[in-house]
């Protein structure tokens, strides 16, 4: 059984998609341990309580400094004792400490097809503006293994998504999120547990079959 901490800080659409996989069976042999939010204001919290998930808020905002937090980030991901730690719209800088810890066992969903519209400053709404702005025709989510680096570890999944004429980032965002994003993130999930993901020299390699 993979146990799964899920990381959010907003709404949690990524966090439910992975609760209805679970609950449905597409993302077999999988049980989300807990759910963590550095918002206390964040609906992904009551989303998660409301499926009888452990759910806890980390905020910033408790700590007198950023290594107080940091520290606390980790013991917080530690007590759920998980095996896969999913970044579900979560809006906070890693510490080192717990990317090595957990390395290649941190994965994170983009909304975008990486390299393109990532790195610092692009989350949320920005990652749309932007595409949208440079007048991309086809955008699209990743999934990818969480690394030092912003957005730059080995990539697990792409799934594109077409641009349309009248697009705005709002409805551009929503259906990246509903045809990428609730896709790719629970299928990724799927294929860690059943043992098929693994990292070699830097590349995500994907068995046919369950190791």
């Amino acid at each position: 059984m993979l146990r799964i901490t899920v990381c959010v800080s907003g709404g949690g659409t990524n966090l439910q998609a992975i609760i209805d996989g679970v609950r449905q069976g597409s993302i077999p042999n999988t049980e989300i341990a807990g759910v963590i939010s550095n918002n206390g204001n964040a609906y992904a919290l009551e989303r998660a309580r409301q499926a009888g998930i452990d759910a806890v808020c980390v905020s910033p905002r408790s700590y007198e400094d950023r290594e107080r937090f940091n520290e606390a980030l980790l013991a917080a991901v530690d007590r759920t004792s998980p095996d896969l730690i999913v970044l579900a719209g979560f809006l906070v800088v890693l510490p080192s400490a717990l990317i090595r810890k957990y390395e290649n066992r941190i994965i994170n969903i983009h909304p975008s097809l990486i390299p393109s519209f990532c790195g610092t400053g692009y989350y949320g709404l920005k990652v749309h503006e932007a595409a949208l702005a440079r007048g991309v025709k086809v955008t699209g989510a990743t999934v990818h293994f969480v690394d030092e680096g912003t957005d730059t570890g080995p990539i697990i999944m792409q799934r594109a998504v077409a641009v349309r004429q009248g697009d705005t980032p709002e409805l551009l965002q929503r259906r990246v999120m509903e045809e990428a994003e609730w896709i790719i993130l629970p299928e990724s999930i799927a294929l860690i547990a059943a043992g098929r993901v693994s990292v070699e020299d830097g590349q995500v390699k994907i068995t046919d079959r369950e190791r």
